[in-house]
């Protein structure tokens, strides 16, 4: 098999696991947005916005069977809040693995030690960004700070990043990606077709 035939399966089989992601995220949307609207409670416009939103997260986050770190960090978030707790078990399934309490205890010490070791070792980590580069580790010495940086930025942006080590930030990154594409195409498709019907 020649790299063409190859590039041209591995792209036939990206497309083939976006398109059933595509179809596994419209099915528990749906189901999710279903839930929210059976709600007794009177929402408005902005309630109604978060709920819509939640929803898609919990839809993609389950769609990808919790095989991720964010897409487990996602479900933990909405599981901390009681009201959520529905929405979640009806997307996911009972039987679905978001019901790991240690997770959300684990990654809430992880990030207690954090913040600590943050405040004892401030002082010595501004010292050491004073230290100015030397000689021609100066090119060397502006590439890592850049690139510390930009990990920190994606740390962020990404759900549970900021427990991850910079290799693993990447990868989730590309795969979070690539979800919130699949995300705003089924938006995108569901405002046209609702545009064209009106």
């Amino acid at each position: 098999m020649n790299l063409c035939q190859q590039n041209a399966n591995s792209k036939e089989a990206k497309m083939h696991n976006s398109c059933q992601l595509e179809k596994e995220f419209i099915n528990k949307w749906v189901q999710g947005l279903q839930i929210c609207n059976s709600s007794s409670k009177k929402m408005n416009l902005l309630e109604r916005k978060k709920k819509i939103k939640l929803s898609a997260d919990i839809a993609i986050a389950s769609a990808k069977n919790l095989t991720t770190s964010w897409s487990k960090a996602i479900i933990s978030e909405a599981t901390k809040d009681e009201q959520n707790m529905t929405l979640v078990k009806n997307v996911c399934g009972p039987e679905s693995k978001f019901m790991y309490a240690h997770q959300k205890v684990t990654s809430h010490k992880r990030t207690t030690s954090k913040k600590i070791l943050k405040k004892c070792y401030g002082v010595h980590r501004k010292m050491k960004k004073m230290e100015p580069c030397r000689g021609s580790n100066l090119a060397t010495c502006i590439a890592k700070r850049l690139v510390k940086k930009r990990t920190q930025v994606l740390k962020r942006l990404v759900p549970g990043g900021e427990l991850m080590d910079e290799y693993s930030v990447i990868k989730e990154a590309l795969d979070y990606i690539l979800s919130l594409k699949v995300q705003v195409d089924v938006m995108k498709n569901l405002v046209n077709v609702t545009t064209s019907l009106s």
